[in-house]
């Protein structure tokens, strides 16, 4: 049996993100681990109908809840993301679109956005 409480993020394969988006959730969410599934450009994946790919991240997801009991899913975007380069705009639309699709699964989580801005910091988007 795991013990401690887990959270699972969906986040870009940029390493700049990682530490902070794993710290905040576990500052803020009262996690002890962060289970990671990286993509580049997440909030993009979700948006671009790509079901196998859409798939892959759900059935990692589904593991990461069954195996760890994790409560917690997290969807991030960042500044500076070479694989999705738009707005700031564009990418807290697309992060908020990339919540409603996973909430839609109605998984036993929370589900909330985090957006990385151009000085590493992390902020809340959606819940």
């Amino acid at each position: 049996m795991v013990s401690g409480k887990f959270g699972t993020v969906i986040n870009c394969i940029d390493g700049r993100t990682q530490l902070p988006v794993s710290n905040w959730i576990k500052e803020n969410y009262s996690v002890d681990y962060v289970d990671t599934i990286t993509e580049p450009g997440p909030d993009k994946v979700f948006l671009e109908a790509n079901i196998e790919k859409i798939e892959q991240i759900k059935s990692k997801i589904l593991i990461s809840i069954k195996a760890h009991n994790s409560t917690l899913i997290v969807i991030a975007g960042h500044h500076d993301c070479a694989a999705n380069p738009i707005s700031k705009d564009e990418h807290l639309i697309q992060i908020r679109t990339s919540i409603s699709l996973i909430k839609s699964w109605n998984l036993p989580v929370k589900v909330m956005g985090l957006w990385v801005n151009d000085q590493w910091k992390v902020q809340l988007v959606d819940e």
